[in-house]
């Protein structure tokens, strides 16, 4: 093959690149706000399946916005951050936990001895979804993450308004493998999460995603969760994450200051 015929072969293919990475860049760009809000609609459908809130034939928003009061926590001392002190980035509508992960204004560095959910840093903020109907508390929607076997996962955990007792979970987005720890999407294992009890009666953590199968007869069982089969490294992960964040260096000021408040009600 002639010099003169190479050059022109290696011409054709730099220009075929060249247009072939444009196209891509331009539908990067221009699809960009629609995988947003698909993103978006995505976190709500699960912040609602967590809370066990969709209904047939409605519509995702219109059910988020009925019942859901969204606000943020800052997990150190557990209370509410008011909307006036909200910015640009500090927002409980465009909260991102990646980004305020990865901001040093807006997270920490968890250290080693501390860090059982394998995150290495965590926002100093998280948002917490209020489940309301006629004015009354029903429930509590908590995100949570921790790494997996392969991929760190992404999720919700439902809580009844008793603060103990689970009334969903599940993950919006992992890569955990197919068949094996990609089991986390089957409906059935996540229905085995509905009721389970996370606190004791003196608020003591006991919730665990135990290796094979809880054995119901026991008095332990409410406190635990089936493992996952032949995926031991995303069930210990699944329990080492929900642990971290139930505890206290996740949402444990938080659960603090409500149970203070359903004493004080109560009295």
């Amino acid at each position: 093959m002639s010099a003169e015929r190479k050059t022109k072969i290696i011409g054709v293919a730099l220009g075929v690149c060249i247009v072939c990475s444009i196209l891509v860049s331009t539908a990067t760009v221009t699809l960009k706000d629609k995988q947003d809000e698909n993103k978006k609609l995505d976190r709500i459908r699960n912040i609602l399946v967590a809370g066990d809130l969709l209904e047939k034939g409605k519509k995702i928003e219109s059910i988020y916005n009925k019942y859901i009061d969204a606000q943020l926590v800052d997990l150190s001392t557990g209370e509410t951050v008011p909307a006036d002190q909200y910015t640009q980035t500090l927002n409980v509508t465009g909260f991102d936990i990646r980004t305020m992960a990865n901001n040093p204004k807006y997270s920490k560095v968890i250290p080693p001895n501390q860090d059982l959910a394998q995150i290495k840093r965590m926002p100093l903020y998280m948002p917490v979804y209020y489940v309301e109907e006629d004015g009354e508390l029903q429930e509590i929607i908590l995100s949570v993450y921790g790494k997996g076997l392969w991929s760190t996962m992404y999720g919700f955990l439902a809580l009844d308004r008793d603060l103990r007792t689970v009334r969903g979970f599940t993950f919006y987005e992992h890569g955990e493998t197919p068949g094996l720890g990609g089991e986390v999407d089957n409906p059935k294992w996540k229905d085995i999460w509905k009721g389970k009890k996370v606190f004791d009666e003196s608020w003591n953590l006991k919730l665990r995603v135990i290796k094979g199968r809880v054995d119901q007869s026991r008095e332990e069982a409410i406190f635990q969760i089936d493992g996952l089969s032949g995926s031991t490294l995303t069930t210990r992960g699944i329990d080492h994450l929900v642990t971290f964040w139930m505890g206290s260096n996740g949402y444990g000021p938080f659960f603090y200051r409500l149970q203070k408040e359903m004493i004080h009600d109560n009295l």
